[in-house]
C-alpha cells in the first residue's frame, strides 16, 4: 500500500500496451483497483486518486476504444 506502488503500476501501463488496453476497458475505479490488486499491485482507491490528483490526471475514460490519460511514459 503506497504511492510508490501506484507509480509502479502507472509506469507499467505506460510501458506495456497490453496493460493499458486491459485497464482502459474497466470503467469503475473499484473494479480497476481490484484488478490491479489481483495482478500483484498493492494500493487502494484513495492512493490511486491521490497520485492522479497530484499529477493533474483524471480517471475518466473516453473514446472508442476506451482510453485514459493516466499512464506514465
Amino acid at each position: 500500500m503506497s504511492k510508490k506502488e501506484v507509480e509502479r503500476f502507472l509506469i507499467a501501463g505506460g510501458e506495456n500496451k497490453e496493460v493499458r488496453l486491459k485497464y482502459n476497458q474497466i470503467e469503475a475505479m473499484s473494479s480497476f483497483v481490484a484488478t490491479a490488486v489481483a495482478d500483484g499491485y498493492d494500493f487502494t482507491e484513495e492512493e490511486l486518486t491521490l497520485v492522479l490528483r497530484e499529477n493533474g490526471d483524471s480517471f475518466e475514460s473516453y473514446g472508442n476504444p476506451r482510453m485514459r490519460d493516466i499512464w506514465w511514459y
